[in-house]
């Protein structure tokens, strides 16, 4: 049976995806909100800015939010030309290199959304950089009134881009719209909305787990619940990078590997490229599609978001997408691992403590 996509359409591929962005973008008649980690100057970030640029000449109304860590390669004067039209351009929290740089400097805006006329809305893991053409990222393409949801939480990030934010309960509610939950995250030890939310997704499977994020290092309890599942006899199957761009973490994360896979937990290292996809999907029901990634830093220090839904085009897309996945990608070898080397065994002890900064 085919399943229609008009709605919801899902993007692994990066050439798409900003062929579809760029296209929805140059048919903006009233507005375009864009929020981003990373914008490259590259021919990717320099065909964005043109087009934003050619949008506020029609009297476009333009806003865009970049994360300064993520922004700090393009010149001063990148977005010189769109702010003289009207447009507005903020960069996310400046990075202090002083004694407050753990603190406040680490903690990152590393949302992704895109907002065009109430009409058309983009969420998901890809940055806007030739940096990641090759990699398998996850992004999905909204049509209808979703746009006006993610307009609103576009505006209030927007408002608060240089703000100390923690515990704003306005700022990190859990949104119900248009049949998704939209959770959001702030630096926080305690709320950590995203993963409690995971937690309860884990626990409450009955058949399957499927997890893709390219930097895995769960904390403890999202590690138990993950072997617990799998020891009831859910399905659990974790995808991940072979090698992801982040070699730090990938030197970490095998202390963890060994445990989950003698639980029954299924671990996969995909072989093309690197995979930057952000996805869970459990018992082929529900799904979860965003900005945060598996680990540490992503639930405790990020600014992140992510849409919990059920809509089945969109489970049938990911479907295909992990089956893909799947074909392109070797099982974690538990033999191998028990012979790494005493160095490997060194440094994975020696990154423990500042796990939770990778």
């Amino acid at each position: 049976m085919k399943i229609k996509t008009e709605h919801y359409k899902f993007f692994d591929d990066p050439l798409k995806f900003y062929n579809a962005m760029f296209t929805d973008m140059v048919k903006a008649r009233k507005y375009i909100f864009l929020e981003t980690y990373r914008v490259g100057y590259d021919e990717i970030g320099v065909k964005l800015r043109d087009i934003l640029v050619d949008k506020a000449k029609e009297g476009v109304n333009v806003k865009v939010l970049i994360d300064y860590w993520g922004g700090n390669s393009l010149p001063k004067n990148f977005f010189k030309s769109l702010l003289k039209l009207g447009g507005e351009v903020r960069f996310f929290t400046k990075i202090k290199f002083n004694s407050d740089f753990f603190t406040r400097s680490h903690r990152r805006n590393h949302r992704k959304i895109l907002v065009i006329d109430d009409e058309v809305s983009y969420l998901g893991s890809s940055n806007f950089t030739a940096y990641n053409m090759n990699w398998r990222e996850s992004v999905l393409r909204m049509k209808g009134r979703i746009a006006h949801t993610l307009k609103d939480v576009f505006s209030q990030n927007f408002q608060l881009y240089n703000r100390y934010v923690f515990e704003l309960p306005k700022y990190t509610q859990v949104i119900k719209a248009d049949g998704f939950e939209i959770l959001r995250d702030v630096p926080s030890i305690s709320k950590q909305k995203v993963k409690k939310r995971y937690l309860d997704c884990i626990r409450q499977s009955k058949k399957k787990i499927v997890i893709e994020t390219p930097y895995f290092l769960p904390g403890f309890k999202l590690r138990k619940a993950l072997m617990d599942a799998s020891r009831r006899g859910v399905d659990v199957q974790i995808i991940m990078p072979n090698n992801s761009d982040v070699s730090l973490v990938d030197i970490l994360r095998n202390k963890y590997l060994g445990p989950m896979h003698k639980s029954g937990v299924k671990i996969a290292f995909y072989q093309q490229h690197n995979l930057h996809a952000k996805l869970m999907m459990v018992d082929d029901h529900l799904f979860s599609i965003g900005s945060s990634n598996f680990d540490y830093r992503s639930f405790r220090y990020m600014h992140e978001i992510v849409m919990i839904g059920w809509q089945k085009s969109v489970l049938y897309q990911l479907k295909k997408h992990f089956s893909y996945s799947m074909k392109n990608s070797i099982p974690f070898n538990y033999k191998k691992w028990r012979r790494r080397s005493v160095v490997n065994r060194f440094f994975e002890w020696f990154l423990l403590p500042i796990r939770h900064l990778l």
